[in-house]
This record gives C-alpha cells, structure tokens and sequence, in this order.
C-alpha cells in the first residue's frame, strides 16, 4: 500500500508540470500527499474497521473517505468528488475517473484469494466511481497488485490485464512524446500497468510513469502500488517518504501493515513480459 503513497508523493509536484523523463530528483521539498495517499488511506482504515466478514466494506469505505477527506480538504480532490465528500447522504455519480484504481491497493493485500480482490475492487470503486470503466479501472490494478504479491510473473500479470481488462499495445517511449493529461481509468491504468512491466525496479517503475506526463502523481500511485507487491520498497525510499506523512496518516498505514503484512525489499528482477 506504501508504495502508492510514494508513487504519489514524487509525483506530486509534477501533475501539473510534467516532465517527460526519467531524470529527476526523486524526493524534493515540494513535495506532498495529495488525494491519492488520502484516499488510499481511508481504504486501508475501511478494512481496519469493517466487519470479520466484510459485510459493511462500503458502509466503512463512505465513512472513513469523508472522514479523512474532511481532516484533509485540501489534498487536491475534483469538484465531484468535493460535493460527495460533503453530502449528508453520498451517493455514487457515475465517474470512470482514476481515482478508484488509485485508492485500490488495500483491496489486494486484504483478499485472499484474486477473487476476493477484485470483488473488494468493486465494492470500494462504486461507492463513487459506478460507471463501469470506474470500476474496471479498480478491477485491473487489484488483480495486477494481488498477482504480484502471489509471485506471479510480468508475463502472468500482463496476460491477465489484456485478457480481461486492457490491451498493452504500446510502450512508454512510443506514447511519450503525445500522451497528455487524462484522468479517465481507461486513459490511464493501462499506462501506469505498463510503466510497471517496463520497469527493473521499485524506483525505476516510478519514475517511467512519471515521465510520460499526464495525470503524474495517480499514474505513479498506481504503478507504484503494483511494483511494492513486486519488488518491495527499499528501506530507503521507505524511511525517506514517511517523512511526508503526519502521525495520523502513519498511524494508519502500520496498523494496516500490521495486520496485513509488509512487503519488504524482494531484489527481484524486470522478469520480462
């Protein structure tokens, strides 16, 4: 799940001042949480406080995500998702935006078996982002982060997603130079999935989805999320990234690690596609 929030953290201060490479100091003063982190977060406090049977995961969800997005009103939300965070009675309004498949991590580390990740998906995605692609956007980066952190291979997990959700057509360096700002799932999980397949490590993942532009910190929250069930974090982008983190924030996430484990370092290699 942390690897979501770095992703998010470094590429905070690119959103709206992309650059189209991979050279670029990774942590920097302006950097930050934005909504990403937040929500993510939330999720995680979801699964902390629902039901052994997770009957009430959407009930917990709405709650935790107005509480935390009350706490943090100014982590860089859309309008809709404003409104929502301020209704008295929150219903989904049919967004396929990226903000269900960036918030999604916990769904994986909490399921037990790939079903249950992507059911955990849905439940999570629709209690905002209902239209189908919305929640196929959710579907996608859960099934990739849960195959991950059950050793699947790239080869495995990019034939998962084109079997199922997306087809990986395209490298980074061939859309670069004309991809743009695109907050859709469909215009970014597949690019963020593929940021990861290209990659040879945790850092190395980051910075490709950062380097195409666009949506910068979602694109790499949700890379970053899949390359920590990869590879792990190294200890030192860990202890350096906490430190954007306040107490309550970090309370959550070692309550959450605590409970559904901690991928450490793994060394693993690109693996191939």
């Amino acid at each position: 799940m942390l690897g979501a929030i770095i992703g998010d953290i470094v590429g905070s201060r690119f959103e709206r001042h992309n650059v189209k490479a991979k050279q670029f100091d990774f942590f920097a003063s302006n950097c930050m949480p934005t909504d990403d982190s937040i929500m993510t977060l939330a999720i995680a406090k979801a699964f902390l406080s629902c039901n052994r049977d997770d009957s009430d995961l959407a009930d917990q969800a709405i709650v935790c995500m107005q509480e935390l997005g009350r706490r943090y009103p100014y982590a860089g939300y859309g309008g809709r998702f404003i409104q929502w965070l301020g209704s008295a009675h929150p219903a989904p309004y049919g967004s396929f935006g990226n903000g269900s498949a960036m918030r999604v991590s916990p769904c994986a580390y909490a399921a037990a078996t790939l079903d249950e990740a992507l059911r955990f998906a849905e439940i999570t995605a629709a209690v905002t982002h209902n239209h189908p692609e919305g929640i196929r956007g959710a579907k996608a980066a859960a099934g990739a982060i849960f195959l991950a952190l059950n050793d699947a291979d790239k080869g495995e997990i990019k034939k998962f997603i084109e079997e199922n959700y997306y087809l990986l057509d395209f490298t980074l360096d061939k859309i670069r130079p004309a991809y743009r700002f695109d907050v859709s799932c469909q215009g970014s999980v597949p690019q963020a999935i593929e940021a990861f397949l290209e990659s040879t490590g945790f850092e190395d993942a980051i910075r490709g989805a950062i380097s195409i532009g666009g949506d910068s910190d979602t694109i790499a929250a949700i890379t970053g999320s899949i390359a920590e069930a990869y590879y792990g974090i190294p200890v030192d982008i860990r202890t350096q990234a906490l430190l954007y983190l306040d107490e309550i924030q970090t309370g959550i996430l070692s309550r959450f690690e605590e409970k559904y484990g901690m991928i450490r370092d793994r060394s693993r290699k690109s693996g191939g596609c």
